[in-house]
């Protein structure tokens, strides 16, 4: 109904656009698409398919089929297009079958290849789609790129190759790890940023959650998707969760596990609403993990949803800040304003549903269920659903932005947490950091995805 509500509304006074303003019902567009349309269609589609909205597919199929267009004169995030567009059209392909997808996800990823002509092979974190150009965020310390955002290729490229058949983009994708590889890692721990020309790193700030998070959640993950045979991608992920435990992962004085952020050595006891992913992915990561921590990798999920959900608990409105400390006496509380707001954020919930398959303690749903009561009471909107400018206030005050993440992610790993686990089992998909599902590449069966439904 959730799901309904939020396509309806986006249907109704937006369709076609890239996301819907639930208030004033018409068309929000963001400068991370440039001039690409219907990020909401594309994100929404799996989420449609998932839960036998078949309508609603088959509308959203084709506005894809007749309207996706990539021929635009713009510049775009190569992150958020190929986690959003390239993600959600591979996931739209795997689980339909729809040629339109597979072919639309090619060609996006051809458009995206020259964000790579640097002279590293470290992509530009802005491309012209048009002419080729790239260019690094303005802001970004020395003109580097982001750790997050080039380290978060990984899953889509690797994918791209496997149904074009040219293998161009998983090789950008793997010679980006050459060159981390290369590079001496500050007390094992990877700065969030890199410059593209030099292949040195910029300022040595650490972070697991914003600039950082999705780059370890997909070294983890490329070994999963891989079935296990990417030996270079697991061996990097667990010794960065080594790195992460030594010297980010610290225990306030109220006894919740927080993962802080490093300033060329020194820690900020801050910790991001994105980085409320991570408990999920040590779980998730827990099997595999070295020497006989398996349990301890679990355990460390556990504290950190625990935290997460203690930062939700703590505000008026029952839903996380965008960032939270530990210092000056508080502790999973915003102190700053710019921090108290909620954008339809799906990291804390996507927790829930990875610890939940996990262990299947109940507690996890019934923390997913408070969630669900205060979206319900303080987002949902006569237009949709909106963003909450201060969590801590008692009257909304709303954003009026409907995230197109909160049809592809918040709203997918609610029903995932509240569904059997063999709705996409973990065995035989990994999900994107915008919770696409991508199929495990089975050695045996190259070409057979389909007896994975």
């Amino acid at each position: 109904q959730m799901m309904k509500h939020a396509w309806d509304n986006y249907k109704r006074y937006a369709w076609g656009l890239n996301e819907l303003k639930p208030i004033s019902k018409q068309g929000h567009s963001s400068n991370l698409f440039g001039n690409i349309q219907g990020a909401t269609i594309v994100d929404a589609l799996d989420t449609l398919y998932i839960m036998e909205m078949k309508e609603e597919f088959k509308e959203a199929k084709e506005w894809v089929e007749k309207n996706l267009d990539f021929n635009v004169n713009a510049e775009i995030s190569v992150f958020e297009v190929n986690i959003r567009f390239v993600g959600g059209l591979l996931s739209a392909y795997y689980l339909s079958g729809e040629e339109v997808f597979r072919k639309k996800a090619v060609e996006l990823g051809e458009k995206l290849l020259p964000a790579f002509n640097t002279p590293t092979g470290i992509p530009w974190a802005l491309l012209n789609i048009k002419s080729g150009i790239g260019r690094n965020w303005p802001w970004a310390s020395g003109g580097s790129s982001i750790l997050a955002e080039f380290g978060t290729l990984h899953l889509e490229f690797v994918h791209l190759s496997h149904l074009s058949g040219n293998p161009v983009f998983a090789e950008k994708v793997m010679n980006i790890r050459k060159v981390l590889n290369r590079l001496d890692k500050p007390e094992g721990l990877y700065p969030n940023y890199l410059n593209p020309s030099s292949g040195q790193w910029g300022q040595h700030h650490v972070s697991i959650g914003g600039l950082g998070d999705s780059f370890y959640e997909y070294l983890l993950k490329a070994w999963l998707m891989s079935d296990k045979t990417d030996e270079e991608g697991k061996k990097m992920y667990y010794d960065a969760v080594q790195a992460m435990q030594t010297h980010l992962i610290r225990k306030s004085s109220g006894g919740l596990t927080y993962i802080a952020e490093w300033k060329g050595g020194l820690l900020e006891h801050k910790m991001g609403h994105l980085t409320c992913f991570a408990g999920g992915m040590f779980a998730l990561g827990a099997d595999g993990a070295p020497d006989d921590k398996t349990g301890h990798h679990i355990e460390l999920g556990a504290e950190i949803a625990r935290t997460c959900h203690e930062s939700y608990d703590r505000t008026s409105m029952k839903l996380g800040p965008e960032a939270f400390r530990f210092d000056g006496g508080v502790e999973a509380i915003a102190t700053r304003q710019n921090e108290k707001y909620y954008i339809l954020r799906p990291e804390v919930i996507e927790t829930y549903m990875y610890m939940w398959r996990l262990t299947h303690d109940p507690k996890y749903r019934q923390w997913g269920w408070e969630a669900v009561e205060a979206l319900e009471k303080h987002c949902r909107v006569d237009g949709g659903y909106s963003g909450i400018r201060d969590v801590y206030n008692n009257h909304e005050s709303h954003d009026d932005v409907q995230q197109s993440f909160f049809l592809s992610e918040t709203l997918k790993y609610l029903y995932l947490l509240f569904s059997e686990d063999d709705l996409l089992p973990f065995e035989h998909w990994v999900f994107n950091t915008e919770a696409h599902p991508l199929p495990v590449l089975h050695k045996d069966n190259g070409n057979k995805e389909e007896n994975q439904k």
